[in-house]
């Protein structure tokens, strides 16, 4: 089963009430279900990762489709006794089927909260208990995944409080500490300490373990379980902090993992999408331009060479959407900090084609321009949650949109900023030198004011990066000696291989077409 990393919610609820409309009966375990159960307690058991996966990935999913489609599946009590009641199992059965829930229905708030409490439970058990078991790194990534999706959900769900019923709100009075924020962020910090996995990695770069090469996996007859879940949990706690907009915890929680390199994170396509996505938003944040391109030009160029092998995965209507949002986050970033060098040319080139008239009319700062930065970042943002509990005082109010507008204002305040470099930059690249007096004249404004300009210039294309150094984004930099400003630009470097590799693909292209072409 595939993690769906950013769903939209479904358009029913499910509750009591419908289930005997639709004729579900939880007690009903069809045929197909028990021996599904049956067989992945006994790969789970014989530490047997392939076939998990194998289960897991397609076997789930077929039967969700085939038999599940508008409903639930079977309750955990109706198949514990076909597991000999293991409680590990029927815990792991019980995330899989509020996931599915999740992804085909509408949880009630009854539901929300149970969800809450069987994450409590089973993750009890890994952090307090001896797991003996490994399972597929999807299954672990889905479970952190899932995990922070149903905080967000909860979040937003609670934040629309103008339309609840009585009940509902003596059920969150009542039930007032499930998806709290601090317990969401306790457990993926826990599951990083207690796995000792910035230890292990830390150990691994001085060439002492086999973490990353063996894909996180115990091949001595250990288990995976809790040392995968660290590690996927400081991807989770990134993306938990850029919902709530702390940009910077965000990126010092994945320092660890060096997403300049292959590692366990890029062994499951949600996590790689759903790392780089957070990583390269963040850094667009907090004004680290250069670096978020960078990550945004390399995961765009990965997805454009390997998209077509997840045509078939449940995920792929969500790496598609993910796509297009780092394109809108690119053509942001380029707008800002046109560093179009750092772009490959087939990245650029499907830029172009999807954003390159609206990233020309975002050149000219006008309200128009200032429109298109609004819809491209409302868009591709993260959906930003507000942590709070609701004020249950009359009248009721809805807030769910407060954080992301206050994030939203942010940005375009960022960008209003920019309106003026934007001329300064223009003439920088004209002159090689331009002394002081002729560049206030140009721009028609006295030299203090200038000057001004330019210290702003400075502090906007330059940033600080994760180990506390200053860094420059600029395309186009300079310095002032004797009221002389001396420019200083960054030549690009052609690139000669993408464009010979594109002829080569176009060429091969038209030689199939000729040879499909029949011969009389």
């Amino acid at each position: 089963m595939a993690a769906n990393y950013d769903y939209d919610e479904a358009p029913a609820t499910y509750d009591d009430a419908n289930r005997q409309d639709l004729g579900y009966d939880p007690n009903f375990v069809p045929d197909s279900v028990k021996s599904f159960v049956v067989h992945l307690y006994r790969y789970i058991r014989e530490k047997n990762v392939y076939e998990i996966h194998q289960m897991y990935e397609i076997s789930f999913q077929t039967l969700s489709d085939r038999l599940f489609k508008d409903t639930p599946w079977p309750s955990v009590d109706a198949v514990a006794h076909y597991v000999d009641n293991d409680q590990v199992f029927c815990l792991l059965y019980r995330e899989m089927w509020f996931r599915h829930l999740y992804a085909r229905l509408s949880p009630t708030l009854k539901q929300r909260i149970d969800s809450w409490d069987n994450y409590c439970s089973l993750f009890q058990v890994v952090l307090h208990r001896v797991v003996n078991m490994q399972l597929p790194n999807q299954w672990l990534w889905d479970m952190v995944d899932e995990f922070v999706y149903q905080f967000q959900s909860f979040c937003q769900y609670r934040a629309k409080m103008k339309n609840k019923t009585e009940q509902e709100i003596a059920l969150l009075r009542q039930f007032d500490q499930a998806w709290n924020v601090y317990g969401v962020l306790n457990y993926l910090q826990a599951f990083v300490e207690k796995s000792n996995i910035i230890h292990i990695l830390e150990q691994e770069k001085e060439g002492l373990g086999q973490f990353t090469a063996t894909d996180g996996y115990d091949y001595s007859g250990g288990s995976n379980v809790l040392k995968v879940l660290g590690y996927f949990s400081m991807v989770g706690l990134l993306r938990v902090h850029c919902l709530l907009g702390d940009y910077q915890t965000g990126l010092k929680c994945l320092l660890p993992i060096d997403i300049s390199q292959q590692g366990v994170y890029t062994s499951v396509i949600g996590s790689h999408i759903t790392t780089i996505y957070h990583y390269g938003f963040a850094n667009l944040m907090m004004r680290r331009y250069v670096e978020a391109i960078r990550e945004f030009n390399k995961m765009l160029l990965y997805i454009y060479k390997t998209k077509q092998y997840h045509q078939k995965s449940p995920q792929y209507e969500q790496i598609l959407k993910k796509n297009e949002q780092m394109y809108a986050l690119l053509a942001i970033c380029l707008s800002l900090c046109p560093q179009t060098k750092l772009v490959e040319e087939t990245v650029n080139s499907q830029l172009r084609e999807k954003y390159g008239e609206k990233m020309a009319r975002m050149q000219r700062y006008d309200d128009e321009a200032f429109a298109i930065y609004d819809e491209l970042f409302s868009y591709a943002c993260p959906k930003f949650i507000t942590p709070s509990a609701p004020s249950f005082e009359e009248p009721l109010v809805n807030y769910n949109q407060d954080a992301y507008r206050l994030q939203l204002k942010l940005f375009l305040y960022e960008v209003k900023q920019q309106q003026l470099l934007s001329g300064v930059r223009t003439f920088l690249k004209v002159y090689s030198t331009i002394s002081l007096g002729k560049l206030a004249n140009y721009m028609e404004v006295d030299e203090p004011t200038l000057r001004t300009i330019l210290f702003s210039y400075k502090h906007k294309t330059h940033a600080v990066d994760s180990d506390g150094k200053i860094i420059s984004n600029a395309d186009v930099d300079f310095y002032i000696d004797d009221d002389m400003i001396h420019v200083v630009e960054s030549k690009p470097v052609k690139r000669f291989g993408d464009y010979f590799l594109r002829q080569i693909v176009k060429l091969e292209g038209v030689i199939n077409d000729m040879d499909r072409i029949p011969l009389e």
